[in-house]
């Protein structure tokens, strides 16, 4: 079943207000975590740009605080078993294992302070807050059959893949949570996500 006008107009308008008073509230973290990424001297970037692929299969460009020394996408590909285990792993590695990731990388990513930059493509409406996590072109070939469903919707930067455990949970299981995440898209259901995402980033499981 469609979404309803009357539910994007609503989640549209919470996506806004909701990503305004994050950005004024965290701005002073944000400032810190920006001076400490520019004392690393593994990294030259505070922003990290990534290209993902949103509705209706629109790419656009994802920013994160850089967590990666430079060059970190050379460094991942010159170890050809690493790199497998990568793909394997839903392209991601544990954070002990990945030596990509910077000092106080590690801390933004266990906390998921790395992903307070996305208020940005809320605001922009190339995300939105509660929606299926945003996927680099490779995985679409996860999606199969079902893929023009997944980019049906607006990605987000809180989704059901990451209130059932995030990393912990690889494909194909995480395109059936996010699959389902759209055929049940609702406000009601938004807030329910939404809940379970901050109890997640509490914990910090599956956080890397």
């Amino acid at each position: 079943m469609k979404p309803s006008r009357t539910y994007k107009i609503s989640k549209r308008f919470l996506d806004i207000l909701v990503s305004l008073v994050a950005l004024i509230i965290l701005s002073p973290v944000m400032l810190v975590i920006a001076i400490l990424i520019k004392l690393d001297k593994h990294t030259s970037r505070v922003i990290y740009q990534q290209e993902r692929i949103g509705k209706n299969g629109r790419p656009f460009k994802i920013y994160k605080f850089q967590t990666m020394v430079d060059h970190a996408e050379d460094i991942l590909r010159q170890n050809p078993d690493l790199y497998q285990k990568f793909i394997k792993n839903g392209y991601k590695l544990p954070t002990k294992e990945d030596p990509r990731i910077t000092k106080y990388g590690v801390f933004l990513r266990r906390t998921s302070l790395d992903e307070i930059p996305q208020f940005w493509n809320v605001l922009k409406g190339e995300m939105s807050i509660i929606g299926p996590r945003p996927v680099v072109k490779e995985e679409l070939k996860e999606y199969g059959d079902h893929v023009d469903e997944f980019l049906s919707v607006t990605p987000g930067v809180f989704g059901l893949w990451q209130a059932e455990g995030r990393s912990n949970i690889g494909y194909p299981e995480r395109a059936q949570i996010e699959l389902d995440y759209v055929r049940r898209a609702s406000l009601p259901f938004d807030f329910y996500v939404l809940f379970r995402n901050i109890g997640m980033v509490f914990s910090q499981d599956g956080a890397f």
